[in-house]
């Protein structure tokens, strides 16, 4: 599609962070020129050359992350490491890249900074030192590198390109097209940090938790090589263990409808990326990865129709729907055939396939259980232990209240689009979503008071339960005393989900709350969000502002102190750097802030029409 193709060659192009391996790589596309900043400390004997925010361990370089852009034009962060601090700032200015570092903290010698330039990915061109400038050269373009540091003599830094190397004893300038002074930058880079600063004063009290959920999503996306194509991945240290990059499911959608705020091109790009990841079966995959390797035994929860219609929602661009219309509904078409039994209830599965890179621990007639809980995204959740597989359907014998509701939406949300682009699909889809609902209805609880999940096996109700139990609002065919019943005795319950931190992923009085591992009893934004949009299809006003508030409170606990942005976080104490299976610097987090953005009116909510008259 034109459109699709025109959007690639807009972003492909300009200055940013987008070489995944180090955020102190500033990389010119579409010629792929990087000028990558690292230090010699003299104190430890270290060279540091490549930085990750998020890192665990002693010796490694620990990183504050600032205010920044998208586009790249403004850039901050504080990195520590061997008992030196410095604050790097980044800024692109008529297309020249400027950087400027300053030390903030150091012990005995300063150290080198080390300032290399290399073509990257494989494109042609090359560099080289020029007296006291490096050169890039490529069949697009020509660029000079320049410092206005102290040069100093240093052999030693295990780089294998051409670099600069000066000494760190002050506030240091790089730049390119020109030297300039690290005096004459500083003024620079006040201007560009102060526009950056008055985009977030626009959300007034809500401006830090913007910044926060902005400056993650803004750092974690790369220029991916294999597909030429921007995307931003759940972390950069996530891709460094994939081989190379990895998108899962429901995390992309999520960083589209996060972006989708202010950058409608990566927005649009995000989700394009991930449904893109699609299987020959049909389906978008549980994670998509370089070299062609895809969960092809499962999904992930369907939120891409969701996601696609809150695009058209901010933007009123129908091609992206045409676009991904057909992708969107084989998936959803899958799911009816897989995942779902014949009252409408669906159940996670795991399914047999034959590929190149089956990660065989998956799907082996072992652990096929796995697969199918790795399929809702909920990975270790207590809720499905020991529950039994069934062989014949690969699918959990569970059927699944979260499942079942995001099902509903899903379909709903499909067949608002369908409309929007005259298919005829829109009856096919509401028809499967009035199915569901009343599959959904069976699995009430009566004297409990709440959806439940079912077994298949023995038709008895799981009373282990989580955020998704809330997902049976996403129907709207709930009586109201039932929803009154699953706010007093459920969510405004302390000893299962209300308290100063919420919602966490099993009941407070679950034996599995204690964990705090993974699924087991942390918080997770993306449960958080989708429970949010589910209260709030029902206009509960009051659920909605307090899930609200304590999901903004938890994201400015660690982001506030330390500059992170968590996978999860501790369901007592909010904390996400007391285990070290929370990675520090994933994007979803940021929708503790979307979930606070859109209860206050300033990202719109789902339950706005998609147009005002269906056509005839």
């Amino acid at each position: 599609m034109k459109e699709f193709s025109a959007l690639k060659q807009d972003m492909l192009k300009g200055f940013n962070t987008w070489y995944n391996n180090s955020v102190l790589t500033h990389v010119l596309l579409p010629e792929g020129i990087a000028i990558s900043l690292g230090f010699k400390f003299f104190n430890t004997g270290q060279v540091l050359r490549e930085s990750l925010i998020g890192r665990f361990g002693d010796r490694v370089e620990q990183i504050h992350p600032g205010p920044r852009s998208y586009d790249g034009t403004y850039t901050e962060l504080k990195l520590s490491c061997a008992d030196h601090e410095m604050l790097v700032q980044s800024a692109v200015v008529e297309d020249n890249q400027y950087i400027l570092v300053t030390p903030v903290k150091q012990v005995k010698k300063p150290p080198v900074l080390l300032i290399s330039a290399a073509v990257l990915w494989n494109k042609s061109g090359h560099t080289l030192l020029d007296g006291g400038r490096l050169l890039a050269r490529t069949p697009g373009r020509n660029l000079e590198i320049f410092s206005d540091g102290a040069a100093v003599r240093q052999m030693n830094t295990g780089l294998t390109n051409p670099y600069l190397s000066v000494e760190l004893s002050g506030p240091t300038a790089v730049s390119t097209g020109r030297r300039i002074s690290a005096e004459a930058l500083k003024e620079i880079m006040e201007k560009q940090k102060r526009l950056v600063l008055e985009d977030c004063g626009k959300f007034g009290d809500l401006a830090e938790a913007y910044n926060a959920m902005r400056t993650c999503l803004a750092w974690d996306t790369i220029y991916e090589p294999e597909k030429e194509q921007i995307c931003s991945p759940v972390s950069r240290l996530w891709n460094i263990n994939w081989g190379g990059y990895v998108l899962f499911d429901w995390d992309t959608y999520f960083s589209a409808l996060i972006s989708s705020m202010e950058n409608r091109e990566l927005a649009y790009a995000n989700a394009i990326a991930i449904t893109h990841e699609k299987t020959e079966a049909g389906f978008v995959p549980n994670f998509g990865a370089a070299d062609d390797d895809k969960s092809r035994d499962r999904s992930q929860p369907p939120v891409g129709s969701m996601t696609v219609r809150e695009l058209y929602r901010k933007y009123g661009e129908k091609w992206l729907v045409e676009y991904l219309f057909d992708d969107l509904l084989g998936w959803n078409r899958w799911f009816a055939e897989h995942r779902r039994i014949p009252n409408g209830q669906l159940c996670w599965g795991s399914d047999p396939f034959e590929g190149k890179l089956g990660r065989r621990w998956e799907t082996d007639g072992i652990n096929d259980r796995f697969g199918a809980a790795l399929e809702s995204g909920l990975d270790n959740s207590p809720m499905y232990d020991d529950v039994p597989f069934n062989q014949e359907t690969h699918s959990m014998e569970l059927a699944d209240v979260g499942l079942t509701g995001l099902y509903i939406m899903d379909c709903e949300c499909l067949a608002d689009l369908a409309d929007l682009i005259g298919r005829s699909e829109g009856a096919e889809l509401r028809e499967r979503a009035e199915k569901s609902k009343q599959g959904l209805d069976e699995m009430w609880d009566e004297e409990f008071g709440l959806y439940c999940n079912k077994r298949l096996d023995t038709g008895l109700f799981s009373r282990r339960i989580s955020a998704t139990n809330f997902y049976a609002l996403f129907s709207d065919k709930i009586p109201e005393d039932r929803i009154r019943r699953m706010m007093e005795e459920h969510f405004f319950n302390p000893n299962e989900f209300y308290g100063e931190y919420m919602i966490p992923m099993i009941a407070r009085c679950d034996p599995a709350y204690k964990d705090q591992d993974y699924w087991r009893g942390r918080i997770w934004a993306p449960t958080n969000f989708l429970a949010y949009l589910a209260l709030r299809r029902h206009g509960l006003e009051e659920p909605c502002k307090v899930l609200a508030e304590k999901s903004r409170n938890l994201l400015l606990k660690e982001w506030l102190e330390k500059g992170h942005v968590h996978e999860n976080f501790n369901g007592d104490t909010g904390e996400g750097c007391d285990v070290r299976n929370s990675d520090k610097f994933y994007h979803w987090g940021g929708l503790l802030a979307y979930i606070a953005l859109m209860d206050s009116g300033h990202a719109a909510g789902p339950e706005k029409p998609l147009f005002e008259k269906r056509p005839l």
